[in-house]
């Protein structure tokens, strides 16, 4: 294109300039010649403005297991993606698949490797055997509020053994926040561990299903959204579930009891991208993926704390018991409760485990 628009401009240059010599009354015909050559000038040079915005326009698939009216999705993940492509000015967007769409809970970081997603919002329990060390947030009593929680996996991810485990799966983590602590979710009122004993608890992840081993429950590990099914039918006889996800599910349609000051448990959900991807971005691009999310984090642990006691209030008029455990209560489950990070650890054998179990931050009931 530059070589034709330069061919172009010196043969008309060349032949105005005979013009001139020849026939100075063509004085016309030399204006209309550079009118044409500016505005050939004009085309290639857009063309090559909208070639160099094409080659680093990227549309990224975007994996996803919660529902598009899930509070995560609305205060995270869409608005997220939102910012990115506005602060971007378009040249990154995305094509998002909530709901398991593209790829089931546990195999959204598989579905990246292989290239059928460019990036997903992981939860990491769900990759424990690849993530293993991610799974310290699961650990009851690791975190009192969601902001709280949220601050701490954000400097983890930013450097550290978290951040290498990550990279060592071949993803980039791009932001990371956690659920409000897990309470628990039931037909009958569950305090004492004997109250637990022998019941089938929904646990998310291996670290949770220590938790309900440790009080007496068998863990089972069942995805979100098939949770409600599993209650309705007989399945679970309890939940362990962040009170902000209820109403994304429905949950409070088929339990009688919710506990409002236990900590059985956190979730953290990661966003990723395939790192090939992602390193292959420009600079600038990359730079505001990260500041948005490290906004987006906060932003979505923060409204998933502010909802609480509304919903908490809602379901007490809906004739629900939302319970806090006694003092007596409250210590007898903290101390069945200690050998699940022991257990944790040992699990792992690795040192750095040792060290995470140590990052436990006293509670803040709701």
């Amino acid at each position: 294109l530059w070589d034709a628009a330069f061919w172009f401009c010196g043969c008309s240059t060349m032949l105005s300039r005979e013009s001139r010599g020849q026939y100075p009354q063509q004085t016309q015909w030399e204006e209309n010649q550079m009118k044409h050559k500016n505005k050939l000038i004009s085309a290639v040079a857009s063309a090559f403005v909208f070639a160099g915005m094409a080659a680093h326009a990227e549309a990224l698939r975007l994996g996803d297991f919660q529902s598009t009216s899930h509070i995560v999705s609305v205060e995270g993940t869409t608005k997220w993606m939102a910012a990115v492509t506005e602060a971007t000015d378009g040249a990154i967007t995305f094509e998002h698949f909530p709901s398991q769409q593209a790829a089931k809970s546990k195999a959204q970081l598989d579905a990246v490797n292989n290239g059928i997603l460019d990036a997903a919002l992981l939860g990491a329990s769900y990759h424990a055997n690849v993530l293993p060390l991610n799974s310290v947030v699961g650990l009851p009593g690791y975190y009192g509020s969601a902001e709280q929680g949220t601050v701490a996996l954000q400097t983890m991810l930013q450097d550290g053994p978290l951040r290498d485990e990550i990279l060592a799966s071949g993803v980039t983590p791009v932001f990371g926040f956690v659920l409000p602590p897990y309470q628990v979710l039931a037909k009958k009122r569950l305090g004492m561990p004997a109250d637990w004993d022998g019941l089938d608890v929904r646990t998310s992840g291996s670290t949770q299903a220590m938790t309900a081993r440790a009080l007496g429950g068998v863990g089972i590990s069942i995805p979100g959204p098939e949770v409600y099914t599993a209650v309705e039918r007989g399945r679970l006889d309890a939940v362990l579930f962040p009170l902000a996800s209820v109403p994304g599910y429905k949950l409070n349609e088929v339990v009688s009891h919710i506990s409002t000051n236990g900590s059985f448990g956190g979730y953290s959900f990661i966003m990723v991208v395939r790192t090939d991807l992602f390193d292959g971005l420009p600079e600038d691009v990359q730079a505001k993926m990260l500041a948005l999310g490290n906004e987006t984090a906060v932003h979505v642990a923060q409204a998933q704390d502010a909802s609480v006691e509304g919903l908490i209030e809602s379901w007490k008029a809906e004739g629900i018991d939302t319970y806090t455990f006694t003092e007596e209560e409250l210590a007898t489950i903290t101390d069945a409760l200690v050998a699940v990070s022991v257990d944790w650890a040992e699990r792992l054998q690795d040192d750095k485990a040792v060290s995470y179990t140590h990052l436990t931050l006293p509670t803040t009931p709701y």
